[in-house]
């Protein structure tokens, strides 16, 4: 006797979500009402050396700003090295990143009076996840310190948590410390500072940020404290109790 078959149909692959073709972005999230047309004119020339793993990422910040930005490029690398195309006038190339115990910064806010308004600039920034962002910093900073200097931004606190979506209309992804920003807001506040027109410039791309941010914090599930706080949280309270006793 043979044995029963099924004859239901194979059930249907799951649907795919509708993308923008403008702003590549799902349709409930789609951004394109709040990127800018045309793009934005700046003197500063923004590369972004862009890790390969992000440029998967669904919360990826990069590709607005290369829609939003005039002149702006990425490009696809773990490191930069003499082959990278990249050109960049003398003496005028500055890479972002924050301060190590072996390699120093110029906090933006000081860099500014040291700029001419007029002359051209390059800005590298580097996108990725902050242990991969390091990496790449690491492997390019022999061939960066030939031509260009290291950059932070003001505000960076190593000793401090970071924000998160749940406590920042700016904050896509969990960052490290305080003062850690996405690629798009650390592009922003750059262009803040040294732009003739930047605080503008700032504004437009901060809004676009924000508007990402909003969208995206639909889809959030409550947040749930994880084991390991809420026992600690429940010692000290202990700990406070027997005290006041």
């Amino acid at each position: 006797m043979e044995p029963e078959t099924d004859n239901e149909p194979p059930s249907p692959p799951p649907k795919r979500r509708s993308i923008c073709h403008k702003c590549d972005r799902p349709i409930p999230v789609c951004l394109c009402h709040v990127i800018p047309t045309p793009p934005i004119p700046t003197k500063t020339q923004i590369i972004i050396i862009q890790h390969p793993h992000e440029s998967h990422h669904k919360l990826n910040t990069a590709p607005l700003l290369t829609k939003s930005l005039l002149n702006s490029s990425s490009i696809i690398t773990r490191r930069l090295s003499s082959t990278t195309p990249i050109n960049h006038p003398p003496s005028s190339t500055y890479y972002l990143f924050p301060p190590s115990q072996s390699s120093p910064a110029v906090a933006l806010s000081d860099l500014k009076t040291a700029l001419k308004n007029n002359t051209p600039l390059v800005l590298i920034v580097f996108d990725a996840t902050w242990k991969h962002a390091k990496e790449m910093v690491r492997a390019s900073e022999g061939y960066l310190s030939k031509f260009s200097t290291r950059v932070c931004l003001d505000g960076f606190d190593g000793g401090v948590e970071g924000g998160s979506i749940y406590d920042s209309d700016l904050v896509l992804r969990k960052e490290p410390c305080g003062g850690c920003v996405s690629t798009l807001e650390a592009v922003a506040r750059w262009l803040g500072v040294v732009e003739e027109n930047g605080l503008e410039v700032e504004d437009r791309l901060v809004g676009i940020l924000k508007e990402m941010v909003r969208l995206q914090a639909q889809f959030l599930k409550p947040m749930r404290p994880r084991p390991k706080l809420m026992k600690k949280s429940k010692q000290i309270e202990q700990v406070k109790n027997s005290n006041d006793g």
